[in-house]
């Protein structure tokens, strides 16, 4: 796998009809299977009373992973079609999931893969692209004499990150996966091997 890819900048849907059906497409940026997972019931849930909820994703694992499934819709029709536009797209750690309401009109086999595909192209569209890099969460515990040299120096790398004070001081840090073992260093460096990091 590339050191950098495309996904898309946030969550985002589209919707339009064809036909009486109406075709709400839903994507997000996910970074696991279980995060995608997770999506596709929200989804799901959120949309139990439709026709058709139908699931893809394509995550940056090890091993790399895709998945679709056509929901009821005839084999082949739907989720391969959406599956489709994401790899088109080469956009990867997204999860899509196309809902459809039947509007009393049957719309063929071509019918349905465009519909599917213009779901998901249109919620893409709708997102936005963005290219990312790998990152690797850590969680940095440190006590509170050293927690102002570890937030500074974690500040200064410019990376996302949340702090817990509890008992101790805990880090909760998003790292780009190169620069990760050079932030451990500085951070193991500046607290003389007493900060915690897994």
């Amino acid at each position: 796998m590339s050191d950098t890819y495309r996904t898309v900048a946030g969550r985002a849907s589209a919707a339009f009809e064809v036909r009486g059906s109406e075709f709400l497409g839903h994507v997000a940026p996910v970074e696991t299977v279980e995060a995608a997972e997770s999506f596709v019931a929200e989804v799901e849930v959120e949309h139990a009373d439709a026709t058709h909820n139908v699931p893809a994703y394509r995550v940056r694992a090890d091993p790399f992973r895709e998945y679709a499934t056509d929901d009821g819709e005839p084999s082949g029709s739907a989720g391969k079609p959406a599956l489709n536009v994401l790899q088109g797209e080469e956009i990867e750690n997204i999860a899509c999931v196309v809902t459809r309401y039947y509007g009393g009109t049957h719309l063929g086999y071509g019918g349905l893969v465009r519909a599917y595909s213009r779901a998901v192209s249109e919620a893409l569209d709708a997102a936005g692209a963005l290219t990312e890099r790998p990152h690797t969460r850590l969680s940095i515990t440190a006590e509170y004499d050293d927690s102002g040299s570890v937030r500074g120096i974690i500040e200064s790398t410019g990376v996302g990150f949340e702090a817990d004070y509890g008992e101790r001081v805990t880090f909760d840090v998003r790292v780009p996966s190169e620069e990760r073992d050079e932030l451990c260093d500085r951070l193991r460096s500046a607290t003389g091997g007493r900060v915690g990091i897994e």
